[in-house]
């Protein structure tokens, strides 16, 4: 039996335009993907601002928020320089120091290796081993020779990166200024009152959710940066080969990193127990053990007691929303990624609350009552 389906020439063209209009949408979206990563960081950071903002605003002559907002951001740019002077000029000399002990280290290991002449011979190994070390050298060497011109591809990077962060301050500026203006005005756009404030008790929800987040985070990466950099300074005083300076490069990395959920901290730790180890292999091994156990005691103590009142999500829901946002966005997506599944979170429940309360509503007598004489159910 044969089915016959007739579509008329309005039709098929409709469908057609829509499915070029969805494809240009999506290509639309993908090319402009680095401004709304942007303005997806620049609400984020407005959000989480806006709490010490406002109350800033209030002991200020006139209650000037442009004053309160400018006031947070040099107290921000001021946390962000510091930390640039302390970090990345240890970085850059423990970096250059390994460029200039990676070949004589290489040739270390391969007198090392060379020593053990019984176990090679008896294997035949000698040929294999010999291949691997100048290969090593090899490479050793012309790592360090082309690192200037990696440096000087890497600065093209740096400066884009530089400016997309500028005009990721200068939107949250903004957005900081005249939010709650522009929040005022399209509450006015309402005329269901009811839907009007359901609306804005949602967006203080969302808005609670982030400012939490944002403040436990900070603190457990703050302590988590202290902590290293205690460890690391206890470490300097017995290992003399030891720079104290990495002390500093410890807080900061750790506090960095650390707010990115699951996988910050650890990428932290191997950072700082590898500068560790291009001066000293015992100290890298302490700091090793030491960041372990201070991971079990944060995953278990620190992070629930200072969490506790911020987003209730599963496990699962955090190890999905983390790795989407890094994949897809990188370590900016990390970092906004918990925070926007709370508000994914939130959204769902008032929907399913609406939902709910219609349904009850819709299964009244009267309101069917009144449905069938109005003609709603026609």
């Amino acid at each position: 039996m044969k089915v016959r389906i007739e579509i008329d020439t309005k039709t098929f063209v409709r469908f057609w335009l829509v499915v070029i209009g969805f494809g240009f949408v999506i290509l639309a979206l993908y090319s402009a993907r680095t401004a709304l990563i942007i303005l997806a960081a620049a609400l984020f950071f407005a959000l989480a601002l806006n709490g010490p903002v406002s109350r800033l605003a209030n002991y200020l002559p006139g209650r000037s928020r442009v004053l309160s907002t400018a006031l947070a951001f040099v107290v921000v740019v001021a946390v962000l320089a510091a930390i640039a002077f302390l970090v990345v000029p240890p970085i850059v000399q423990q970096t250059i120091k390994f460029i200039d002990s990676a070949p004589e280290a290489v040739r270390t290991v391969s007198e090392q290796w060379k020593g053990v002449g019984n176990l090679i011979d008896k294997y035949h190994l000698q040929p294999q081993i010999d291949q691997a070390i100048k290969s090593l050298q090899t490479d050793a060497g012309s790592w360090a020779t082309g690192f200037g011109k990696n440096f000087l591809n890497g600065v093209g990077s740096a400066l884009s990166a530089f400016l997309s962060g500028m005009l990721m301050l200068v939107l949250t500026f903004l957005m900081l200024v005249e939010g709650p203006a522009w929040v005022a005005r399209i509450a006015t756009l309402y005329r269901n009152t009811d839907r009007r404030d359901s609306h804005l008790r949602l967006i203080r929800r969302m808005h609670a959710v982030v400012s939490n987040y944002v403040t436990g985070q900070i603190t457990i990466s703050g302590i988590d940066g202290l902590m290293a950099g205690l460890a690391v300074f206890l470490i300097t005083l017995f290992f003399p080969a030891v720079p104290s300076s990495l002390a500093m490069v410890a807080i900061a990395t750790c506090f960095v990193l650390s707010l990115i959920p699951m996988f910050g901290a650890t990428i932290a730790g191997v950072i700082v127990t590898v500068l560790l180890a291009f001066n000293s292999l015992p100290a890298a091994f302490i700091f090793a053990v030491y960041f372990m156990i201070y991971q079990q005691v944060e995953n278990n103590v620190i992070s629930p007691a200072v969490q506790s009142r911020t987003i209730s999500l599963s496990p699962l829901a955090i190890l999905v929303a983390v790795t989407i946002g890094i994949y897809v966005f990188g370590i900016a997506g990390g970092i906004i990624s918990i925070p926007i599944a709370g508000c994914i979170k939130i959204l769902i429940e008032e929907y399913l609350k609406n939902a709910h309360k219609e349904r009850e509503e819709n299964a009244k007598p009267l309101t069917k009552l009144v449905k069938k004489l109005t003609g709603e159910d026609a």
